[in-house]
């Protein structure tokens, strides 16, 4: 069992900024290398959709929505991955989950609330 803890969330004015964290603190470093890391996000009465995602050697995918606002990174040392939020959008407003992944599992964090309102 992977056990992930997001962090910053928050509310922010559009076209604000917003840096979220995810850290795995129980797993050992080659655990958490051998898993892809990902956000994903869920607005009211949506589906969970995907975000982003970045594998162990820094390779990334994003989805259209938040190509070039977004940006995802990994730090295996520190067994964390973050997501820098730029020109945030009322649309951006969900509960962010981190995810890792790897064959058929998938874990999940608790999800932290970003909201993007004036």
């Amino acid at each position: 069992q992977v056990q992930l803890v997001e962090s910053g969330g928050g509310l922010v004015q559009p076209g604000g900024s917003l840096r979220l964290s995810c850290v795995a603190p129980r797993t050992i470093t080659s655990e958490f290398n051998s898993h892809v890391m990902g956000w994903y996000r869920q607005a009211p009465g949506g589906q969970r959709e995907l975000v982003a995602t970045i594998t162990s050697g820094g390779g990334t995918n994003y989805a259209d929505s938040v190509k070039g606002r977004f940006t995802i990174s990994r730090d295996n040392s520190r067994k964390r991955i973050y997501l820098q939020m730029t020109s945030l959008k009322p649309e951006d407003t969900a509960v962010y989950y981190c995810n890792a992944h790897r064959a058929s599992t998938d874990h999940w964090g608790q999800g932290t609330q970003v909201t993007v309102s004036s």
